[in-house]
């Protein structure tokens, strides 16, 4: 069942830091240090966030002044596939030349208000969230072209400091929880 984002709280980027596929703690203010920053709440089994990977890794590639992080947050536990070896695959398959984070504790999907994958957060040099929603108009099983129109559209608003205040809500699956 496909969940869309809502308004959050967050109004700056977090200084969180988590472990990147490697095992390494990755802090991702200072990956931005400086630089506009995109983060995504992503996953492997998700057909929404398979949908626009690939273009995502090009937008990516594109956009070297950007920071571009992605973080998994789901239970590993009842869906195996979003494991460290299966992020892997995706990064390989989809091109992400990017740091991949794991959320084990869901903590940071949880400061950042994010409810599915993939769930956009773009932030501008300061820090300042300029924008949250989806990359662009196209769902799976749809036949609107994976083109990123939104992303790239808040990516170059955050370069000038201001708020996109265009685009939709982000949807997709739903972050699989751990049981409380």
């Amino acid at each position: 069942m496909a969940v869309e984002s809502n308004a959050t709280e967050l109004r700056t980027l977090p200084d969180v830091t988590l472990p990147n596929l490697d095992g390494e703690p990755t802090s991702v203010s200072a990956l931005a240090h400086g630089r506009p920053c995109v983060v995504v709440f992503a996953c492997n089994h998700c057909p929404y966030v398979q949908s626009v990977e690939s273009e995502l890794g090009t937008i990516a590639d594109a956009h070297p002044d950007v920071a571009w992080v992605a973080i998994c947050s789901n239970d590993v536990e009842t869906h195996p596939d979003d494991d460290v070896p299966g992020l892997r695959d995706q990064a390989t398959r989809a091109g992400w030349h990017f740091d991949y984070l794991v959320d084990t504790s869901q903590d940071v999907a949880r400061t950042f208000g994010a409810v599915c994958t993939p769930d956009f957060f773009v932030f501008d040099v300061a820090g300042n969230l300029t924008y949250r929603g989806a990359m662009d108009d196209a769902r799976p099983r749809q036949p609107q072209p994976v083109d990123g129109a939104h992303l790239l559209s808040a990516v170059e608003a955050a370069r000038s400091g201001q708020v996109f205040t265009g685009g939709k809500p982000s949807m997709g699956c739903g972050i699989k929880w751990r049981e409380q």
